[in-house]
């Protein structure tokens, strides 16, 4: 029993009959089954009681993970886990009705060990994505260096089929200099407004101090923030904080600090507030003067 289910560990916690068959008997399965230490997830699947699941409902289909589940494997920035495994099958496989509960797809996909390929893994994030979450994902694979840039351009341009030309401007935009999703997404902000300008990861450095900025505008000496809780809620980390801006601020650099709410529910106001920061007018009065 022990065989079988270090053989099953070593496939990512699930296999096919014809996988264990190849190197444990039929009765040692048969055995495992009656002790609880693996279970029939699917026909000629089986996986172990604590298994991954969207690698296991994948097998369980006769199909890969893929899409949002596939960027959560490779480590990718997703923003909003997917409730469902997604699987990709096939061209002409069916559901199979035994199998787990999943989204499905259907394509022709490269993968490595049932799992859709970073590059592929990425573009299929973007056709699904709004554009701010597909470009957190573009841009941590990029930066984990997960995929190449030119390899991402190059495949985007060959790319067929609905929201092609969507897919290849968030390709265009991705850059690995990013640092977290949140960044990516108010990255995001500015670019559906036309505002350029800023730059990821933007480096302040003099004789006696050095800090690295989320998006910096060199021009405007601005910086804007995006804050998650998870790096600013101790008090060190306040600490710290104060004196960073307060050593910007006296080499002329304004601030502007973003949390998730704000970037995540209320990008209108985020928007409005970068606008009124660099002189832009808002938009209502520039769509006013512009008709």
């Amino acid at each position: 029993m022990a065989d079988v289910a270090e053989v099953i560990g070593r496939r990512g916690g699930s296999a096919t009959f014809a996988d264990l068959r190849a190197v444990v008997s039929g009765r040692a399965i048969r055995g495992a089954l009656a002790a609880g230490v693996i279970n029939r997830v699917a026909k000629g699947v089986y996986a172990l009681p604590a298994a991954p699941s969207a690698l296991t409902a994948a097998r369980s289909q006769g199909g890969v993970v893929s899409h949002l589940s596939a960027a959560e494997h490779w480590g990718l920035g997703v923003i909003t886990p997917p409730p469902l495994p997604h699987v990709t099958l096939r061209p002409g496989r069916v559901r199979r009705q035994a199998g787990l509960p999943c989204v499905l797809h259907w394509a022709d996909v490269p993968a490595l060990d049932d799992v859709t390929t970073p590059l592929r893994t990425v573009l299929d994030c973007l056709r699904i994505l709004p554009p701010a979450e597909g470009l957190a994902i573009a841009d941590s694979a990029l930066r984990l260096g997960s995929v190449d840039h030119d390899e991402l351009l190059a495949a985007a341009t060959r790319l067929r089929g609905p929201h092609r030309l969507r897919i290849q401007r968030v390709v265009a935009s991705a850059d690995g200099r990013s640092e977290s999703v949140l960044e990516s997404v108010l990255r995001a902000l500015l670019i559906s407004r036309g505002i350029e300008g800023f730059v990821p990861q933007f480096v302040v450095r003099d004789a006696e101090f050095s800090a690295r900025l989320d998006l910096g505008n060199p021009r405007l000496l601005l910086d804007l923030e995006a804050d998650g809780f998870e790096f600013h809620g101790s008090r060190r980390a306040l600490v710290k904080d104060c004196r960073r801006q307060a050593n910007l601020t006296i080499r002329g650099w304004r601030v502007l600090r973003f949390s998730w709410e704000d970037i995540m529910y209320d990008p209108d106001w985020v928007i409005a507030t970068i606008e009124r920061a660099i002189g832009l007018p808002p938009l209502s009065n520039r769509l006013l003067h512009a008709a």
